[in-house]
């Protein structure tokens, strides 16, 4: 697995990226050598976050975490992306069966019992043609995190929605 080291408002140091490698190292043995795992090391109010995201193969491993040392973080992310992989090993297994990018007889099993994805609710709703603003603006309204309407100017369904700093994103469809 290749390893790439970003740093935003932050260079981070040669002896951080050292880390960074030999901790992620662990993370080859479920990986084929064409994945990548990129990783953000950002400072913000004196605290450090990182950010790490490996993408293969339609899956996406993602985690984030928060502390004062970034060592901290990185040992928090690799925590975090193996207990993600091993919780869950066999819905991975039987959906990439055959594929070489996965190890999953290398990943460890998961403490709790997986039991079944369980959708407790559905709704149903009428797509309404409208800018972001007033996506934004609705999704405001409703007090809600996020909210699907039709982008009038490119007519795809698009998703916005609240960020942890407080800004907006916009999640955009294609196919």
């Amino acid at each position: 697995m290749k390893t790439i080291i970003t740093g935003k408002n932050y260079t981070p140091s040669d002896k951080l990226k050292e880390t960074i490698e030999k901790k992620f190292a662990k993370l080859d043995k479920y990986f084929s050598d064409e994945i990548t795992a990129n990783l953000m090391v950002i400072k913000e109010k004196g605290r450090y976050k990182v950010e790490a995201t490996i993408n293969t193969n339609g899956m996406i491993f993602r985690a984030e975490t928060r502390a004062d040392d970034p060592y901290d973080c990185v040992d928090r992310c690799i925590e975090k992306l193996s207990n993600q992989m091993s919780k869950f090993k066999t819905k991975l297994k039987a959906k990439h069966k055959g594929l070489k990018d996965f190890g999953f007889e290398e990943l460890p099993e998961h403490d709790e019992e997986q039991g079944e994805i369980k959708i407790v609710r559905s709704k149903k709703f009428q797509l309404t043609p409208m800018n972001e603003e007033e996506a934004i603006m609705q999704m405001e309204m409703l007090n809600h995190d996020f909210y699907v309407y039709l982008n009038m100017a490119t007519d795809s369904v698009n998703v916005v929605y609240k960020r942890k700093d407080g800004h907006y994103g916009i999640l955009e469809t294609y196919y």
